[in-house]
Parts: structure tokens; C-alpha cells; sequence
């Protein structure tokens, strides 16, 4: 059976990871797999009233990201790589923000019996900005269901991020601080990641560039 190697792009709302993921795929000449947060119909109604809709919100997504790990798990004889815009333990990071301790207790219930039979990635590259980059970036975008994403929301999301990742030990972690580069439209900047990712990656491996973005 041939070995699929697994690249996890993580990051907080608005940090780019979808946008790296895109890019490592089509360099790497690696399988793509992005999540499919769009197709949750809860989502909208959650960045209006949150309190209300967090639960439905978080268990809809916990099972389609559960779905589609699992069809990681499929060889593809046509890849050696495969490169996802998320990791499975997002969730969880979620969870703990959005639902209040009942939500809490029934969500890691079903996500601990979910959660044995998903694929481990070889390697996950986590993506910081500011908030003042993630909130530009989220602007920009202009998603619709996005608009009344708070800047304490992303503040709260981006601690949460930085804790579990300050911890992470279950695989290889390439921490890319993005707030003064721009990989997508600045080719020197794109190809300084791409030159790390050549290079064998054990524990934890901090990479954060001072000049501007431009």
C-alpha cells in the first residue's frame, strides 16, 4: 500500500490557510481536500445569534468534518501527498468557545468515539496573523454570512489557537506567523515557506519573518 503523506494548513477565520493549502497542492503536485463549511446550514444563523444556534452549529460541523477524514483514509494511487485546509481537533477548539458546559459535556461524548477513527496528520502548519490582519482579511473576503463576525470573537479564537498549539506534541508543527508577508500575491515571500517545507521537520518550528508585507 503506498504511504500518503498528510499536510493539516491551520489557522484562525481569515488567516489564509485555504488560500496556502490551494498553493502547497498545485507546487506539491499534492491531493486537495478542503472543508466544506459552506454546507453547513446553521452557519449563518450561529454569527447572528450564537447563543442560540451554537450547538446545531458545532455538532453539524463535527459530524461532516468526521465524514470527509474518513474518506482520507482512501489511497489515492494518482497522489503521494495530501494537503488539507483543516485538522479534525478544530473542533474541539471550537466547541470549548462556542457551547456552554451541558453543550460541552454531550459534544465530547460523541466526539471522543468520532475522533479514533480519523487519520493523524504527518505534519500540521499552523498560520498566525493579528487581529487587525485576520479582521482586514475577513473584510476583504466579504463573506456574507461573515459580516457580523466581532473582533472579540477573533481575539478569543486566535488565544485558543495559540494554547493548543503552545501544547501540541502529535505531530511535527510548523508555526508560520503571517501578519507581514503575503505569500498569495508575493512570490519571494511564497517561496521562503516553500523552502521550509523542503527541509525535515521534527517537534516544533517557529517561523517568523520582520519585514513588511507588501
Amino acid at each position: 500500500m503506498k504511504h500518503l503523506y498528510y499536510i493539516a494548513v491551520e489557522g484562525v477565520i481569515g488567516v489564509g490557510k485555504t488560500s496556502f493549502a490551494k498553493i502547497l497542492s498545485e507546487r506539491m503536485s499534492a491531493k486537495l481536500v478542503l472543508e466544506k463549511f459552506e454546507e453547513n446550514p446553521f452557519l449563518e444563523d450561529f454569527y447572528i445569534d450564537p447563543e442560540r444556534f451554537s450547538f446545531q452549529t458545532q455538532l453539524y460541523f463535527l459530524l461532516s468534518r468526521y465524514r470527509q477524514q474518513l474518506e482520507l483514509k482512501q489511497v489515492d494511487l494518482f497522489h503521494s501527498l495530501l494537503v488539507s485546509d483543516y485538522m479534525f481537533d478544530k473542533d474541539k477548539l471550537f466547541a470549548h468557545l462556542n457551547l456552554d458546559d451541558k453543550e460541552l459535556v454531550l459534544y465530547n461524548l460523541i466526539a471522543q468515539l468520532l475522533e479514533k477513527e480519523v487519520p493523524k496528520p504527518d505534519l500540521v502548519i499552523f498560520l498566525q496573523a493579528s487581529t487587525d490582519r485576520l479582521m482586514a482579511n475577513i473584510k476583504k473576503r466579504g463573506r456574507a454570512y461573515e459580516k457580523e463576525m466581532s473582533r472579540e470573537y477573533i481575539e478569543s479564537l486566535s488565544q485558543i489557537y495559540n494554547e493548543y498549539f503552545f501544547r501540541y506534541k502529535a505531530s511535527p508543527l510548523l508555526i508560520i506567523n503571517t501578519s507581514e508577508i503575503d505569500f498569495v500575491t508575493n512570490e519571494d515571500d511564497l517561496n521562503e515557506l516553500l523552502a521550509l517545507l523542503r527541509k525535515p521537520i521534527s517537534g516544533t518550528i517557529y517561523y517568523n519573518p520582520e519585514r513588511k508585507a507588501k
